[in-house]
């Protein structure tokens, strides 16, 4: 019987499909910490009481790439080079969602509607984050190898949500609210067929490292069709709605990163 739990088993038991999951996870989420570092730099003046968030922000996102290389280091693996067909963080970029790379690089000053580009993009992607991560918590939080690392990652991707729902809501009410909801819209019906495809790609490289049936592959990417197919008739409306989140969960970036644990 297939079941998200007996697939996420599978590969956490085999070596090389260990290997490719936490390589491109890692990936991600160094990918992710360089462009949160450079709009942390470029954030205009009325803005500046963003740019700690923003850092934090990449600092959560470092920690999480560095976590997972300590994961295949406990494991004695060494991370393989992520394949273009997997690499979600690149693939988003190429479809306009985001602030482009060749924009980050250069010196110049973002504007409030660059930041709003940036944060929309975030809450969809953290939208995602938060919800894998809560999945793998809910059958691996008390594993002995990956139990306190999908714990620590999980907690951030819920603060990361908390930042984008509070920031989000605040530039609304100073007037972009209109831009809000149109770059939500564009950026969460782009970012599901990019995890569509990023999804069939990584299971049939998966496939083929476990040496899955035709059969189980089938079933599987059409599980993954299925679920695109739900998010594009209206699945999508928890990636674009806004809430203020709970009092406890307010300026969720609003001091240092915490430290990872050694894991290695």
């Amino acid at each position: 019987m297939l079941s998200a739990r007996s697939l996420f088993q599978e590969i956490f038991d085999n070596d090389e499909a260990f290997r490719l999951f936490c390589s491109v996870a890692a990936g991600g989420e160094t990918q992710g910490g360089w462009e949160n570092a450079r709009i942390a730099a470029l954030v205009p003046a009325e803005e500046q009481a963003m740019a700690p968030r923003i850092a934090r922000h990449g600092a959560d996102e470092d920690k999480h790439g560095r976590i997972f290389n300590a994961l295949m280091r406990k494991r004695g693996l060494e991370p393989v080079e992520v394949p273009p067909d997997t690499d979600y963080t690149m693939l988003l970029e190429r479809n306009g969602i985001g602030l482009p790379h060749d924009k980050l690089r250069r010196e110049e000053t973002l504007t409030v509607r660059d930041l709003v580009t940036y944060l929309a993009h975030s809450r969809v992607t953290e939208q995602r984050a938060s919800e894998q991560m809560r999945l793998l918590c809910r059958y691996f939080g008390e594993h002995p190898d990956v139990g306190r690392a999908v714990r620590m990652i999980s907690a951030d991707e819920d603060n990361h949500l908390a930042y984008c729902h509070e920031e989000l809501l605040r530039l609304s009410a100073a007037g972009y609210g209109p831009l809000i909801r149109r770059t939500l819209r564009e950026t969460a019906l782009a970012e599901i067929a990019v995890y569509r495809d990023v999804s069939v790609a990584v299971m049939t490289r998966m496939g083929r490292i476990l040496g899955w049936s035709r059969p189980k592959l089938a079933a599987l990417t059409g599980g993954i069709h299925a679920a695109y197919a739900f998010e594009r008739a209206g699945g999508l409306r928890r990636m674009v709605s806004l809430r203020m989140p709970a009092p406890e969960m307010r300026d969720a970036l609003g001091g240092p990163a915490t430290a990872a644990p050694e894991f290695a």
